[in-house]
């Protein structure tokens, strides 16, 4: 009798006899996964990859047949899984996974196992044309020969099982996850290398993953990654806990590196701003704002927290922020208001926000963010992830735990005022007045941060609060503070930044709130990157009074 014929009787065998499935295997675990039983545990992983990172690295890309390697982006989607043969479907419990189809761009096969927790065997889930659903996809599923791995996973969840997935995995190591809103936004990946260096971008792949089988009214489950590219492998166990309004990862990484690496991004995320807010001149649309994110949060080892509005550039703009030993960091869509986008197409206002929480000490290293110009929505343009300061040289292994936080907002956030929102325009005129024909000597740039909550949610409107302002270059000067109360229960400060030479350099700005008495902080620090036009550009529109 062949090991598969023996497992399968003994399938039979624990129905018959009445005794628990988990003793033997799961009803799905036999019918969906086919392969050949084989121990797994995650140290064992960890070995493999370490191993594999002393051998040459070794493509297991695959060319697709035809008929899938010419599909549009409408065929490849209308390609489904069918759900009566998901991972966990005899289950009828709360979580649920299904595969996604190889085919277009994504060529790497990705092995599936489903890993039972008792008795810690696994066993490959192989692909067979009757595991989908082609529709009207046109492809021809008689070119479709072996075992083509498949591209990528889902994973759903009761009560909307059938309706959407709030969980993905799909092409090199980027992954997603969803909030309360069921709508997905930025992404994260496993592993970044040389993202803004002279050589070109590696984009590493996982190649194999291992399902736990949790019990049916689970909400949590494990899942591990083997990942692996040209300079470096890796080990990945992900905790992830699907809530009822967000989900969250614990995420234990082990990597590797094959070759000398010169820039290493840990936790990597990449989202999309192209306008709105302070960039309102790019927003030509009917949607009066379009990002996935609007700015980077960053909550530092020395317990300062900053914000840092993103921006679209007008060229590729990289700043690293040094640290040690972050307490978190994310991209967060802040503002969650339909009124600040007028969009009814992808709801960007309902895109969630993704949070950082290093759960052991990273040491020293910097957060680096990446800003790339983009026309449109269509380009995920910011990238942002941890690199350690120390060499990453041949044979060099490390370990990050960190939890990633999928929800609305970061799951803490400053006891100080937070940054509102952030404005610019014309400057160099006196408050008040209309430009026209009021149009000052000297061009300069006008910046309003709004600041709420913390020490000003309960602050009297008639507090001497100041601002302090600092710029790389230039001259910061007219400053007013305007209490926002009852509006908003904050204040506004605004200054005018003047160029003192034609210096075209992006302007690096510091901001934050204090009182005037005793110099308490009541802010966060608000980070800007300002782009001053060229000497020619520097002037005001030709307009005229109508008076």
């Amino acid at each position: 009798m062949h090991r598969r014929d023996l497992l399968k009787a003994s399938m039979m065998m624990a129905a018959a006899s009445g005794l628990p499935a988990s003793l033997f295997s799961l009803h799905s675990f036999a019918k969906t996964a086919d392969g050949e039983a084989e121990p797994f545990d995650f140290k064992q992983l960890q070995a493999r990859a370490k191993s594999m990172a002393g051998r040459a690295y070794k493509s297991t890309a695959e060319v697709l047949p035809k008929t899938l390697a010419e599909l549009t982006p409408q065929q490849f989607n209308a390609i489904q899984y069918d759900p009566a043969h998901s991972l966990w479907n005899e289950l009828g419990g709360q979580l649920d996974v299904q595969f996604f189809h190889v085919g277009m761009g994504f060529r790497q096969p990705v092995r599936m196992h489903a890993v039972d927790p008792k008795s810690r065997q696994a066993r490959e889930v192989h692909f067979r044309p009757d595991l989908f659903d082609y529709g009207k996809s046109g492809v021809d599923v008689a070119q479709l020969k072996g075992d083509l791995g498949f591209a990528g996973l889902k994973v759903f969840k009761q009560p909307n099982i059938a309706k959407y997935d709030i969980v993905s995995f799909l092409g090199a190591s980027y992954f997603r996850a969803v909030d309360n809103t069921g709508q997905y936004g930025l992404s994260a990946r496993g592993l970044a290398i040389d993202t803004f260096t002279d050589t070109p971008e590696e984009f590493p792949d996982f190649t194999e993953f291992w399902f736990e089988t949790p019990s049916k009214d689970a909400t949590r489950f494990v899942l591990y990654a083997l990942l692996d590219s040209p300079s470096a492998t890796g080990a990945f166990r992900f905790d992830i806990d699907c809530l009822e309004d967000r989900v969250v990862m614990d995420i234990d990484a082990h990597i590797n590196a094959r070759k000398s690496i010169k820039q290493l991004g840990i936790s990597p995320m990449t989202s999309m701003f192209a306008c709105g807010g302070h960039e309102r001149n790019r927003c030509d649309f009917i949607a009066t704002a379009i990002h996935d994110s609007d700015r980077l949060s960053m909550w530092r080892g020395n317990g300062e927290w900053v914000c840092r509005p993103l921006n679209n550039p007008e060229k590729l703009q990289f700043n690293a922020f040094a640290d040690t030993n972050p307490k978190g960091f994310g991209l967060v869509q802040y503002d969650h208001d339909f009124k600040s986008y007028q969009d009814t197409v992808v709801w960007y206002s309902r895109r969630p926000s993704l949070w950082v929480e290093p759960t052991t000490q990273w040491g020293e290293g910097s957060i680096d963010l990446l800003e790339i110009p983009t026309t449109g929505e269509t380009m995920d343009n910011i990238v942002c992830f941890w690199n350690p300061k120390q060499p990453i040289e041949p044979g060099t292994s490390l370990n990050f735990g960190y939890k990633l936080h999928w929800a609305a907002l970061p799951p803490v956030k400053p006891t100080l005022a937070q940054v509102h929102g952030t404005r610019s325009g014309m400057g160099g005129f006196t408050l008040g007045w209309a430009p026209g024909e009021h149009w000052p000597k000297v061009w300069a740039r006008r910046f309003a941060i709004d600041f709420t909550g913390g020490p000003l949610a309960k602050m009297d409107a008639k507090a001497q609060v100041e601002v302090v302002v600092e710029a790389s270059h230039g001259e910061v000067k007219d400053f007013s503070i305007l209490a926002l109360y009852p509006d908003v229960e904050g204040f506004r400060a605004q200054f005018d930044w003047f160029p003192t030479s034609d210096s075209v350099e992006p302007v690096n700005m510091r901001a934050y709130l204090r009182r005037v008495d005793n110099k308490e902080v009541l802010s966060e620090t608000w980070l800007y990157q300002y782009f001053p036009p060229a000497p020619a550009e520097r002037r005001y529109p030709d307009w005229k009074s109508d008076s």
